[in-house]
């Protein structure tokens, strides 16, 4: 029962990464756009990195409960996209008053997500 329940965990946390990303692979330009004009270089490949470490790293992490190292790879990859994704896209620091308002809450559940994958991780060890 434990195993179960353990798989269904990581498929909820992991597939809805997967799932995202391959939304995300239909919005390359517009989430490029948000990056050039902080300005970022090489905006539309920091994008479709950000997107293959979202699809790679959400499915090593489904995969989790079947190989010890999916899930210590799949947690990685997606701590990385977390924190990357928090400091380009949500930048807290930046806004003010009403603005920070949705980036802080994004801050925030990034930030318990990577806990989710620290924890992913500290399974897998």
């Amino acid at each position: 029962m434990t195993w179960f329940i353990s798989f269904v965990a990581h498929l909820l946390l992991g597939g809805v990464f997967v799932v995202y990303g391959i939304r995300n692979t239909r919005h390359v330009e517009r989430l490029s756009g948000i990056l050039a004009k902080r300005p970022f270089p090489l905006a539309g490949s920091a994008v479709r990195i950000g997107i293959f470490l979202q699809i790679v790293g959400g499915a090593l992490t489904v995969l989790a409960p079947f190989h010890a190292m999916l899930g210590i790879l799949g947690g990685a990859a997606m701590i990385v996209f977390l924190v990357l994704a928090t400091v380009l896209f949500h930048p807290v620091w930046r806004y003010k008053a009403d603005e920070r308002t949705p980036h802080f809450t994004a801050t925030m559940l990034n930030s318990s997500l990577v806990g989710a994958f620290l924890l992913v991780i500290a399974t897998a060890l």
